[in-house]
């Protein structure tokens, strides 16, 4: 898995769990899936290396209660830390920006990752303002593409595709990037980009 560099995540969306799934671009070989409860206090997410939930392959917990500039650290199946993300709430106002690094504590040197688009990212902001006013029952029409570069080169993409189902491509630039750690901020940037 860590020599392969793009991947398919699909989101399946169930009452009280997301459940997202990551496999080969064309959807047949399954490499992680994750849950994530809703209306958790404290924000965690657990990844196996299929939907039988049979192996750990790692996860990411917040390491305090919600907070727009929450730190995640992200594990393997054994505890062991593997990188970290948050959310830099500041520079979000106008287009959503995370941190992410590897390595134990974040201790790594960080790549930022921004959505793509300035326009996109303000459009997106003022559906979801009419959106909240007068409800729509379609989603956001607006798709966003999240660029992760570390001293201007670049580590991975994250980009959805447009849709009902939310589906996104995941392209890894860095060979050295741990899989599940680029896995779970994949999974971050839908669950908890509305935070």
């Amino acid at each position: 898995m860590q020599q392969l560099s793009e991947f398919q995540m699909t989101q399946k969306i169930t009452a009280l769990v997301n459940r997202y799934v990551i496999t080969d671009p064309g959807g047949v070989d399954v490499f992680a899936f994750a849950e994530q409860k809703r209306f958790m206090v404290k924000e965690e997410v657990s990844l196996w290396t299929g939907e039988d939930r049979s192996e750990v392959l790692g996860g990411f917990k917040a390491r305090q209660v919600i907070d727009l500039g929450a730190t995640y650290d992200v594990t393997g199946p054994d505890g062991t830390p593997i990188g970290a993300f948050r959310k830099d709430a500041k520079a979000s106002l106008l287009r959503s920006t995370w941190h992410l690094t590897q390595g134990p504590e974040g201790a790594g040197p960080a790549a930022r990752g921004t959505e793509r688009s300035l326009g996109i990212a303000l459009a997106r902001r003022g559906w979801e303002v009419v959106d909240a006013v007068l409800p729509f029952p379609l989603p956001v029409p607006f798709v966003y593409h999240f660029d992760f570069v570390r001293d201007g080169e670049p580590v991975m993409s994250v980009e959805r595709k447009i849709g009902f189902r939310d589906q996104y491509a995941i392209k890894i630039q860095d060979p050295a990037l741990d899989r599940r750690l680029a896995f779970c901020m994949a999974v971050a940037l839908d669950a908890l980009q509305a935070r």
